[in-house]
């Protein structure tokens, strides 16, 4: 595979097919996304087993993420269209009947106590605005000023400031147990504010529980970026609420920076929102999106997202198959150099709690990457168990494809998220010469490596290594 940046496609209606997630993996999705906002615990387990049924039936690994709704505001309309026209006066109040053009009901307690006068209000991620003129301790009182058509139970953006709940809510919880159990590989976090977020769900570690990836979409999540980073397997820059809850012209910088600061923290990162929207309904892109897209990979993204394109779209397999080309002209004209000369200057020195397999791990990935670049190499060969050496030297945006080696499928779904690498499922078995030849003859054999290519290769000296330890430098066996 030619391209190094990752696909991550929502499912929905228009694609939860077996058929249509058989013909999505062959466009190029790497990663299969679903929501829990609009599906019962039931109803998104189903489907997790379902993707999981067809994944198996491929010859390659995709992982499976699952995203929390957390403690999204909502609005409550019927199935019909509703107009908000601008300049109108409305009642917002807490409760579960169906809102009108005039008395909007949201899902939460005491919202009045939530809002101050002059607070924005967006709805459906921007497609209406609203201002709050009066509050009162049950209705708050806001004019529109933005018109717009609402229906189901569009978003209401909410200064994360003003709302007392935390992520994850109780019901997050219960669909984490239940995707836990399921096997999922990923689970994404809503409206996380604090790295102490990302430590209230239970469950085992990566790899042997899933990624835990923390969106990045508050301005109280962009203030505690590296605390998050800490506490977080990965994370996401879910432009639509950050847009709203930060200033709009900031939003391109504010992308730059949270990807530089995932991608030197060694954390894969993926760019949300918008991405190629048009496609809903279009057979082509527009240029501004393709433009948008592009740029999110020179940023260095990890992957781009999909949303409605391919939950809802008219044709979901053509826009990942548009992702994919846009991706491979962007990843062609990448610049690789200029990116791991500033990943080495932002290495820290070891601190006093660094211990000696941190410091033996850090030279190994360090050292992989400097020589496949001094070697023109095609690939980098990592054998790994955890997926933490292929992670740590995509980071460095090398021009080498990482084929990362493991022999747990949980880590190859995983590591199907990480730029640059290219999960297989394998063994390496013996020690010392024989381990690593071993390696480099069945991804000969794979036709993944050519017979006389000359490539480096990070592993530990056995499969009782606590580190990868070994870095040599082979030529790929010609029988």
């Amino acid at each position: 595979m030619n391209r190094k940046t990752k696909i991550v496609a929502t499912i929905g209606p228009a694609s939860d097919s077996p058929e249509v997630l058989a013909a999505l993996i062959k466009a190029g999705v790497n990663v299969f996304r679903l929501g829990t906002a609009h599906d019962t615990v039931e109803r998104v387990v189903a489907r997790v087993k379902l993707i999981q049924e067809v994944i198996a039936q491929q010859d390659t690994a995709v992982g499976i993420l699952v995203d929390l709704a957390g403690p999204k505001v909502r609005a409550a309309f019927g199935e019909g269209p509703v107009e908000l026209v601008a300049g109108t006066e409305v009642h917002i109040r807490s409760g579960e009947e169906v809102s009108t053009a005039t008395e909007i009901f949201v899902n939460v307690d005491d919202i009045a106590r939530n809002l101050v006068v002059g607070d924005q209000l967006h709805m459906g991620d921007g497609s209406a605005s609203l201002v709050v003129n009066t509050v009162t301790a049950d209705v708050a009182t806001a004019v529109v000023s933005r018109g717009g058509i609402m229906r189901g139970r569009p978003g209401v953006h909410i200064p994360s400031s003003r709302l007392t709940q935390s992520s994850p809510t109780p019901e997050d919880i219960v669909y984490f147990d239940a995707v836990y159990e399921a096997g999922v590989d990923m689970v994404a976090v809503s409206f996380v504010k604090t790295g102490r977020d990302m430590r209230a769900l239970g469950g085992e570690k990566a790899p042997r529980g899933p990624l835990l990836i923390a969106k990045i979409e508050t301005q109280a999540a962009v203030d505690n970026l590296e605390s998050i980073l800490e506490h977080s397997d990965a994370v996401m820059v879910a432009r639509g609420d950050l847009g709203l809850e930060c200033s709009l012209p900031g939003l391109p910088a504010l992308q730059k920076k949270i990807i530089a600061a995932a991608v030197a923290a060694g954390k894969p990162v993926i760019t949300a929102t918008q991405m190629l929207e048009s496609m809903t309904e279009m057979a082509q892109p527009t240029r501004a999106e393709v433009t948008d897209v592009a740029n999110a990979v020179f940023d260095g993204t990890s992957a781009v997202m999909l949303s409605g394109e391919t939950a809802v779209g008219h044709d979901p397999v053509l826009v990942v198959e548009t992702m994919a080309d846009i991706l491979v002209q962007a990843d062609a004209n990448f610049e690789h150099e200029a990116w791991s000369e500033r990943i080495e200057r932002q290495a820290q020195p070891f601190g006093a709690d660094e211990t000696d397999l941190s410091k033996v791990a850090f030279a190994m990935r360090t050292a992989a990457h400097r020589a496949a670049s001094a070697l023109e190499s095609q690939h980098i060969v990592t054998v790994t168990g955890t997926g933490a050496t292929s992670r740590a030297i995509s980071r460095f945006r090398p021009r080498a494809q990482i084929l990362a080696v493991t022999p747990d499928q949980r880590v190859a779904n995983q590591l199907a998220l990480s730029w640059g690498v290219f999960p297989t499922l394998g063994t390496a078995e013996g020690q010392g010469t024989e381990r690593i030849m071993t390696v480099l003859r069945n991804l000969r054999d794979q036709g993944l490596l050519q017979p006389g290519e000359l490539v480096p290769i990070v592993a530990g000296a056995s499969n009782s290594a606590l580190v990868s330890n070994v870095l040599r430098i082979e030529n790929v066996p010609e029988n």
